[in-house]
């Protein structure tokens, strides 16, 4: 079934050239064979702070110019999906992230000097003694998926594998973070076990299995209306999560995604607007992701 066509691309293409920054449009070239992982690579380095983090804002909701684990996480993200995440680029971060990391291994999610820039009211410091699992668990997973080896990637893989273990209740973010940390494992037994005990967890109320019914409710913690697909915890048909999902289920939130392009050719943000510019900021981002997404499974689902 086609679920994307050219013209549909070709209107997100407008949307990103006409509102996003370099580091969108980059990615946007990279989606569609037009770039190279180098223009992206390029991009994402811009954003580096002279300590070797990263910060200016690649991650919307996390501005000012301290580097910032979450940050990090993002720019890994980035680099990871568009096969530009070497070896260098790949233990500098983890050198930075071990000189943050908490005991145990594992890093917070946000440093203290978040407090000084503006922000959502939902980004603040976390304990800065404690690892937090979302940004811990999806940076661990891209870089071992990338062949990078690091001290830190030993004992914050150990600290992630506890965590998860321990885990029985969490939310959709920290979930697309537990799915990139399995995905990598090379444990697959343990891998396997775990995907299918969190898997029962999202299917049990953080997705939203009926993309028709929007008044359903949310996770807790999650603004009205803020609900999260099965295409959203399975961006691709190899991903962990595909495994949680029927074939009908998964036509369904795809189906859903396609149509939610809007007539500015851009796709929606999926949470709640803190400033009068974050949809503008946030958007061409979002619509790289869902064109990701819909080529991913184009024909397999």
């Amino acid at each position: 079934m086609e679920r994307i066509s050219e013209d549909m691309e070709r209107r997100a293409a407008e949307f990103v050239w006409r509102t996003g920054g370099v580091l969108d449009q980059r990615r946007l070239e990279a989606v569609t064979g037009a770039g190279s992982a180098g223009a992206v690579r390029a991009a994402v380095l811009a954003h580096r702070t002279p300590e070797g983090g990263f910060a200016y804002g690649i991650e919307p909701d996390v501005k000012g110019p301290a580097a910032q684990p979450l940050s990090a996480m993002g720019a890994v993200e980035i680099l990871a999906e568009a096969g530009a995440l070497d070896e260098s680029t790949g233990v500098a971060v983890c050198e930075w992230m071990a000189r943050h990391a908490a005991p145990g291994g594992g890093v917070p999610d946000l440093l203290a000097s978040i407090a000084a820039y503006p922000r959502p009211p939902w980004v603040a410091p976390t304990p800065q003694d404690q690892g937090g699992l979302l940004t811990t668990a999806r940076t661990v997973g891209l870089l071992r998926g990338a062949g990078v080896a690091h001290p830190w990637l030993e004992a914050a893989t150990a600290w992630c594998r506890g965590r998860i273990d321990a885990l029985e209740a969490t939310h959709p973010y920290e979930v697309f973070s537990v799915s990139a940390f399995l995905e990598s494992e090379p444990d697959r037994m343990w891998a396997d076990r775990s995907a299918e005990r969190i898997g029962a967890i999202v299917r049990a109320g953080l997705v939203l299995l009926d993309p028709a019914d929007t008044a359903a409710a949310v996770p807790p913690g999650y603004a009205p209306g803020e609900h999260h697909l099965a295409c959203d915890f399975a961006p691709r048909p190899d991903s962990p999560g595909a495994a949680w999902f029927t074939g009908a289920e998964m036509r369904a939130a795809l189906d859903a995604r396609a149509a939610e392009q809007a007539e500015d050719g851009g796709w929606p943000i999926h949470y709640r607007r803190w400033h009068p510019g974050i949809e503008q900021q946030a958007r061409p981002g979002f619509t790289v992701a869902a064109l990701r997404t819909l080529r991913a499974w184009e024909g397999r689902a």
